[in-house]
């Protein structure tokens, strides 16, 4: 009989059962849910053959040594800031770790201890991080994607609904970010970001925007292009949204510091009053106050910002839940409320790549490669689908031994040798990539 493969798995997030309904698949892999709440690492296990619950807090290091070294496999869907520790068990267990997060400093750090511990730590294994990577190939380069509601479901001011924490969504929008453009390197500062987004086409039948994300300078050398002048890769959001999130900052509601005076029973009209020190909390004072502190560009963006706070509730006379005691925290949880997808509705993955092509006679060429993937309300997410088969995937190769992945080290598919089996198998599922020339 083969032998028995087993793989843990950190988090029980939206992106754990296409995962693990993948691995299930095999006879040969018996899966362990681990989560800090039993009853939801059992209420997810119940749904899968070979899958067992566990009660693990990730922050208690024995007790995660002891689960990592019990198993051949870790998928870390935990918060990329608990990786580390987790690569660390992995360490002293010899236990390969699959992430679908970015490769970190502190991950990066990691990786002359993985190498000696011959284990395999594969990271960026999602969509995007990811599948993003897969049909990398020349020259003048532009990457764009976005996790959206489906273009009838985005029926709400910021154009946006969340299918995972509110708090990263919006973090990720107020990142500084480089890129290269024309063989110059072009820095922008968080605070600017949503600033730049520019209207940017993909398809007919969707309005987006784009603005640059984290840092694209390294990707020249990771997708071995060192020929490329422009190297931008970056998100999409529907028009409107930057604006938003940018007035939403300029007001002060992204504000993360411990506030003394937010105390609970404060209303949202308080709330606002004290973030633009407006004389009184009534709307009409509040408004004038808004349109003082926050320079709007036309009075009918200042009007369709504001229309759209009304709408929030952050006018509003209601007591508002504080959480952690700041701002920011406070807002996520009533946007968590407010802005989440009913069960019948659909969310979309749109990712393009797009590269212009000099050949040889001077010919240039636009070439597109696009995914479009909307959600199925009776299944999966189309973020949590192509997030998680690509995890899962990912790790069904290293289990399997692939030689291109079977590599100790702190590893992310920027290769052709480990690119290639993965989007092959990923494709199968119906995560796949069509390119046009245009």
């Amino acid at each position: 009989m083969p032998e028995k493969k087993r793989v843990l798995v950190l988090g029980s997030g939206m992106v754990a059962p296409p995962c693990i309904e993948y691995l299930t698949r095999n006879p040969q892999n018996e899966v362990t849910v681990a989560c800090r709440t039993l009853s939801t690492a059992q209420a997810l296990s119940s749904d899968f053959p070979r899958t067992q619950p566990l009660s693990l807090d990730v922050a208690s290091a024995a007790d995660l040594d002891t689960q990592v070294a019990a198993h051949a496999l870790v998928i870390s869907l935990v918060p990329y800031t608990h990786h580390a520790a987790v690569i660390k068990s992995a360490i002293k267990g010899r236990t390969n770790v699959v992430t679908t997060s970015y490769v970190s400093a502190e991950m990066r750090a990691l990786d002359d201890a993985v190498k000696e511990a011959g284990i395999t730590v594969l990271n960026e294994v999602g969509v995007d991080p990811g599948v993003d990577h897969l049909s990398t190939q020349v020259k003048e380069f532009y990457s764009y994607c976005g996790g959206l509601p489906a273009p009838e479901c985005a029926n709400n001011p910021l154009g946006f609904k969340f299918s995972w924490s509110p708090r990263g969504a919006i973090l990720s929008q107020r990142n500084s970010a480089s890129f290269l453009r024309h063989g110059k390197q072009v820095d922008i500062p968080a605070t600017e970001l949503m600033s730049v987004a520019q209207p940017y086409y993909v398809m007919d039948g969707y309005s987006f925007v784009a603005y640059p994300n984290r840092n694209s300078v390294p990707f020249r050398e990771f997708y071995n292009i060192p020929e490329a002048e422009t190297v931008i890769r970056g998100s999409l959001r529907y028009q409107g949204n930057p604006e938003f999130i940018q007035a939403l900052a300029g007001i002060g509601w992204l504000d993360q510091e411990e506030k003394s005076w937010l105390k609970p029973e404060i209303t949202w009209a308080q709330i606002q009053q004290r973030l633009v020190n407006a004389p009184d909390s009534d709307e009409s004072s509040l408004i004038a106050r808004i349109n003082e502190v926050f320079k709007f560009p036309t009075e009918a963006e200042s009007e369709r910002i504001i229309s759209g706070m009304r709408w929030l509730g952050l006018f509003s006379t209601e007591p508002a839940t504080i959480k952690d005691g700041n701002i920011f925290d406070t807002l996520c949880h009533q946007l968590a409320k407010l802005l989440g997808f009913k069960p019948s509705e659909r969310d979309l993955v749109m990712l393009q790549h797009k590269f212009v092509v000099e050949w040889k006679d001077g010919k240039k060429d636009t070439i597109t490669s696009t995914l479009e993937l909307l959600g199925d309300p009776e299944r999966y997410s189309a973020m949590a689908l192509s997030v998680g088969v690509t995890c899962g995937v990912a790790t069904q190769l290293l289990l399997d031994g692939h030689p291109a992945l079977h590599i100790p080290g702190i590893l992310a598919p920027y290769r052709k040798e480990i690119c290639d089996p993965i989007r092959e198998a990923v494709a199968r599922e119906g995560v796949k990539l069509v390119e046009k020339v245009m």
